[in-house]
Order: C-alpha cells, then structure tokens, then sequence
C-alpha cells in the first residue's frame, strides 16, 4: 500500500471499516462470477453553478489502495459543474473499488456542498473578509476537509488548526473572543477586553460588544478605552433581541431583531463622530448568502463577515452509476453514459 500524507486517510478505509456491508457482497460476488468484467462508473450531482471538491481526496484513496490499473477521468478540484454534468469517471474492475463507491459519493458530497457555500458567500460579501467559524456547527472530525473545501471556494480565514491541515498554506488562525471570556469577567467587557491585548499584545484586538445587549453603547466603550489598539469589533446578538440602542424604533417585520443593517449603520456613525473611523466591524449570528446580499444592497459598513453554519446547509448529493459494461452500455433507467470534454484523464499513481 503507497502511504501519502496530504489527506491523512485512515488506513481502515481498506479494511472495508467504512463500506456499506452491500458493496462488500458485490465485490465477493464478481470475483467469484466476473472475474474479469470491466465497467465505467459515472458520478454526477443534480444542482447548477456546483463548485466540485473531494477529487484530489479520491485520487489519494485510489492510490493508497494500492489498485494500479484503473482509468480515472475527472474535473479539477474548484472546477465549476452543472446538474447531470459527470465529474468523475472510473474504468476498471467494479471488484478492484466497489468498496469505496459509497466513500466517493460521501467525501464529493461534503467537500462540494462547503466549496459552493463558501464560494457563493465570498461572492455576495463584495470583496470583503469572510471568516469561517463553521467549527462550532459540526463534529470536529469534519474540520480538516472543511477547511480545505473552504480554501477551494475562495475563503481562507480560518479559525482552528485542524483546519489548515490539508491547505498549502501556513496556519494564519482567525478569531476575536467568546462570550464566555466576558462571563469569567462578570460581564465588564472592559476588564475581558484588557485581559485578551494584554495576554495576546501581538493579536489584533477584537472586542465583543453584543454581550449586553447594548452595541453602540459597549462599541463606543471599548474604543474610548483602547483607541488606536483597538483594531474591531465584533457584533453577535441574537436574533430574538433587540439592541436597547433600537427599542425606540418602530418595527414591522423584526426587520430590528438580531445583527441588522440599522444597528450597524448606527454602530459606525457613532465610532466615527467620535474619531474612531479605523475601527472595523465584524457581524456574525445567522449569516449566509441571503442575509449577506441583504447587508450588502444597504451598503451596510460591515467590513468582516463570521459564517458557519451557512457553509454546511443547501446539501448538494453526489451518486454514481455503472455505465458501461466491458465497454458497451449498460445503466438503470433514466442513466447513461454522458460524453464530456470537460473531464480528463488523472494519473492517481
């Protein structure tokens, strides 16, 4: 077995630890009556504008399957594919990868649904940073693959180790501070706020401002306190709230609950009356691609976008389908084989 090291497989994959139970049937059932048959199997996802991912993860599961003569065609990580559009393609003995065909459809499922979100998210921002803060919505098991997905769809700030781990890139790691770090200090986001720049001096200061329930009046605060040290601050108010700066406005579609593009033009009118214009403004709590464009329509002064759970939602699901039989077609109803000159050849070995 070729061992590599980007992707960091476990080794039990090819120990069928992870194959559905039927595909291991199928495997002992063709080496004992089609010894010799080869097949072409297609896979394919029914959505538009799909940024694909997981291919080079795939290549690396072929390789160290120690399998050495299959032919694999496919798109590249970060290509961009429609519905029924095939991505990848496998020549060879079922026997030699039916074991695998359920993981295939697994890692290109994750990877392409993080890669699109993330993709269509950096988009919608116009330019500006978005931070992935996905780490809280899902096991951690996930974040390594996460994160690479991310890095494909164009977003790189991350805030966890593990999610450089499969990234070309230095850990450059990303964050501002917990809610809990102010709990521990009875609330003063004050004292929270000296504690993290006097623990952490070379870090850009981000202070947390929604912890209250009183943005502006926390934002202004802290900016007095910390002045040019401070380089932003960070909104996450719940969407069943109102900041007590707009309880005395009228609402009429909750259009005023949450982080909301009043409270935020608010927030960066005050910072500026008062000279602090180089203070930046994360948000964060509910944000995906909608909400974003949202913001965006209002030119809304938000400088930072967090996003996490947005990058693992609107699931896009990969299947694969035996094609071609000994070269001639063979598929269920409703299947075929589909030509495609946008697919080639990958030399996995």
């Amino acid at each position: 077995m070729v061992v590599s090291t980007k992707f960091n497989l476990d080794k039990r994959i090819f120990d069928d630890y992870y194959g559905a139970d039927y595909f291991k049937k199928t495997k002992e059932i063709l080496d004992k009556y089609k010894p010799n048959q080869q097949v072409t199997m297609q896979w394919f996802q029914r959505k538009n504008n799909t940024v694909i991912c997981g291919i080079e993860m795939i290549c690396e599961l072929l390789r160290d399957s120690g399998v050495k003569n299959l032919i694999v065609e496919g798109l590249n990580d970060g290509d961009i594919a429609n519905e029924n559009e095939p991505v990848l393609k496998i020549t060879g003995k079922y026997s030699d990868f039916a074991y695998l065909e359920g993981l295939i459809d697994g890692i290109l499922s994750r990877a392409s649904t993080v890669a699109t979100n993330a993709f269509r998210v950096k988009n919608a921002a116009n330019g500006k940073l978005v931070l992935n803060m996905n780490d809280r919505m899902d096991i951690y098991s996930t974040q390594q693959i996460d994160g690479y997905a991310s890095y494909v769809g164009g977003i790189s700030s991350l805030v966890t180790a593990a999610s450089f781990e499969y990234i070309d890139l230095e850990a450059n790691l990303n964050g501002t501070m917990p809610h809990a770090l102010i709990a521990s200090f009875d609330g003063d986001i004050i004292e929270a706020t000296r504690a993290y720049k006097e623990t952490f001096p070379n870090n850009n200061l981000v202070s947390l401002i929604d912890y209250n329930n009183d943005c502006v009046t926390d934002g202004l605060k802290v900016a007095r306190e910390f002045k040019e040290s401070l380089y932003a601050v960070r909104l996450d108010t719940s969407k069943a709230l109102v900041d007590k700066s707009l309880q005395d406005l009228r609402e009429e579609k909750d259009e005023l609950h949450g982080v909301n593009p009043t409270l935020v033009k608010k927030l960066r009118e005050e910072l500026d009356k008062e000279g602090y214009n180089h203070v930046k403004i994360i948000v964060s709590s509910g944000f995906d691609e909608e909400k974003i464009k949202y913001f965006e329509q209002l030119n809304t002064p938000v400088d930072i976008y967090g996003v996490g759970e947005a990058l693992t939602k609107n699931k896009v699901s990969f299947t694969g389908d035996l094609v071609l039989i000994d070269g001639k077609n063979q598929a269920k109803v409703g299947r075929q084989n589909i030509s495609s000159n946008r697919i080639k050849s990958i030399k996995y070995i």
